[in-house]
């Protein structure tokens, strides 16, 4: 996979930062449950299971990443510069905006717990914008969190006020795209344009290429929405772009063709595990496993739409240029040292490494 490669290599620059998938962190008392029951009530089973990994899974997944951090920093090299989460960093689905905001505030306070000192920037997933009042309480509590950790990259840096804002380390610039705004295409353009920086991620919660069982549900999926599908996907191919994305909830590392021969790279992961040591399940590998064939990976996922999702592939086959996927959840350090960006895969809440996807100049 291959990204952007002037001459000049400046190791000076070298760095490394933590991504994490979606969390859906969670407790049963963020939750008005008569509302649940009545608006939603196919949600509570997942609410209880959310919670239980909360309380059981999380705080060992955030030990690890102090001590894989505590090792990174005792190597200028590989310095860990900030944690990076790809969205739904709460699960939601609160029924009013005072308990959504209660549980904004208690994922803070648990951030700031668990990673003292530590800079922690996110993207904006749906869960974390859904139920009652939860679109406020983004507002009034993500927003001051981001501006503070935001600030302590970049002391003079602006407040953030929404979810779409910039930051930029090491010769690298980081675009946190709004899926759920539809200004954000319009901005990401604008950014873009002003662009200095060697490397480019683009942190966006859903897929941009589709994969797995659950191909419509990339951005901007809709026939209606295929200009700006297709603005997008020239914006990151001119860029080079390295795409980190969560949602589907499953491991994925591809490249993209664009017109005009641009490409990008796309890749996701989960963490969201039900134990400390999973197993990898569902290994899929090369072009000849991007096929309709992986709606078969959920067989009773919508099988009415199956015929809808297989298209998709037939779609975007031809453009697709490298293909990885897993069902396996944990984390990753992303070094980034001149030309090279590079992604370590770790297992649950392990310091077992998986695997190691070249993202540029590998």
């Amino acid at each position: 996979m291959a990204g952007r490669m002037p001459a000049a290599e400046t190791r000076q620059d070298a760095f490394s930062f933590l991504l994490l998938g979606d969390l859906h962190f969670d407790r049963m008392e963020h939750h008005d449950l008569e509302w649940l029951k009545e608006f939603k009530q196919g949600d509570l089973s997942q609410i209880e299971n959310y919670s239980r990994l909360t309380r059981e899974v999380t705080p060992a997944l955030f030990s690890t990443l102090r001590e894989t951090m505590g090792e990174l920093n005792a190597d200028a090299a590989k310095r860990a510069a900030f944690v990076l989460q790809v969205g739904d960093l709460v699960q939601g689905l609160c029924g009013s905006e005072e308990l959504a905001a209660l549980q904004n505030r208690e994922a803070v306070e648990f951030l700031d717990k668990q990673l003292p000192n530590t800079p922690f920037l996110f993207t904006k997933g749906n869960h974390d914008v859904t139920g009652e009042g939860s679109r406020e309480a983004f507002a009034s509590v993500f927003h001051p969190y981001l501006t503070r950790q935001v600030r302590s990259l970049k002391a003079e840096a602006e407040t953030v006020q929404s979810a779409r804002y910039t930051v930029e380390q090491g010769g690298a610039l980081f675009c946190f795209f709004d899926a759920y705004d539809k200004e954000s295409l319009a901005w990401l353009e604008a950014v873009l344009e002003k662009r200095t920086a060697r490397h480019c991620f683009v942190i966006i919660h859903p897929p941009v290429v589709p994969y797995g069982a659950r191909s419509t549900w990339h951005l901007y999926a809709r026939e209606d929405q295929r200009m700006q599908r297709e603005k997008l996907l020239a914006l990151l191919g001119r860029n080079e772009a390295i795409v980190l994305g969560g949602h589907i909830h499953k491991f994925n590392a591809m490249e993209r063709a664009t017109p005009g021969g641009g490409r990008f790279v796309q890749l996701a992961l989960s963490s969201i595990m039900k134990g400390p040591d999973p197993e990898p399940k569902d290994l899929l590998s090369g072009m000849e496993a991007y096929t309709g064939d992986q709606v078969k990976l959920e067989p009773r996922f919508s099988p009415e739409t199956e015929a809808e999702r297989r298209a998709v592939y037939d779609r975007e086959r031809s453009q697709v240029k490298s293909y990885a996927y897993a069902d396996l959840p944990g984390y990753a350090v992303i070094r980034v040292d001149g030309a090279r960006v590079s992604a370590d895969m770790y297992a649950g809440t392990t310091r077992r490494l998986w695997r190691t996807v070249e993202l540029a100049g590998g």
